[in-house]
């Protein structure tokens, strides 16, 4: 017994030639439910930069998403195939994005804006943060209609056949994520945003996020199925867990180190 996977059409708008799929949307939804929540958090406690200034700095996030999304998948996941095929790291339309590769280059983008504008670095860090799990909720319902990044064979009742996941039920693992990297990360970091320790240490939001985004995608990683062309790589660890490790380090060290 499974449940019947939802056969929702990955295109969501087709004109001709023209189509836009779910998958983009989610990218435009996450940016803009970031953007605008970001501003709330600017026009209040956590005001950092003008107005004018923080509309700027979502391009630079923007450009550091795309770009380290890109470069990290082709880095991390599959650069034998990359290596001989240049040009298609370069067809961002054909797929592949990496959220470790896209968090570093959300790091850079901060550090060079922090540095241009003469703004604190960890509390330019610990604005755009809270924000983050807004994208990832997206990008995992994008998963979820794509059908990828499915989970593992399971006898759970909610299990569902995918339709690239061969006969077996499986985990639904991208709403486990969805629900683990965005809602629960989101509330968590609403929270703890509010408290003394945070308004008083610098980055250590930033911190909260590492470390509570590395730990939401080792369990997720628990239900997941391994990439196909990587599987396991050492024991019972994934590229996902690998990656995530040295974030919950860094994290654990922003969130307990003492401000200068």
């Amino acid at each position: 017994m499974a449940l019947a996977f939802p056969a929702i059409d990955p295109i969501a708008i087709e004109i001709g030639p023209f189509a836009i799929r779910w998958y983009a949307l989610a990218y435009i939804a996450g940016i803009l439910g970031g953007w605008s929540y970001a501003s709330a958090l600017n026009a209040g406690a956590w005001r950092i930069l003008d107005k004018e200034k923080l509309d700027d700095f979502v391009v630079w996030v923007t450009m550091g998403v795309i770009l380290g999304g890109r470069l990290g998948y082709v880095l991390f996941y599959k650069p034998g195939y990359y290596l001989g095929e240049p040009l298609e790291a370069l067809m961002l339309w054909r797929g592949g994005m990496s959220f470790h590769g896209g968090a570093a280059g959300v790091i850079v983008a901060i550090a060079a804006f922090a540095r241009k504008e003469g703004v604190s670095l960890f509390r330019l860090g610990d604005l755009v943060v809270q924000v983050v799990p807004i994208g990832l909720f997206f990008g995992r319902l994008a998963n979820f209609v794509n059908g990828e990044l499915f989970g593992r064979a399971s006898d759970v009742p909610w299990a569902m056949v995918f339709p690239y996941g061969g006969p077996e039920p499986r985990h639904p693992s991208q709403l486990y994520q969805a629900s683990l990297e965005g809602i629960c990360l989101f509330a968590a970091l609403a929270v703890i945003a509010r408290t003394r320790v945070a308004r008083e240490r610098p980055g250590f939001v930033s911190g909260a996020f590492l470390a509570g985004y590395g730990l939401a995608r080792v369990l997720g990683e628990l239900f997941r199925e391994p990439d196909a062309h990587l599987g396991f790589l050492f024991g019972p660890l994934t590229m996902g867990m690998l990656l995530s490790l040295p974030m919950l380090a860094a994290g654990a060290w922003l969130m307990a180190r003492k401000p200068a």
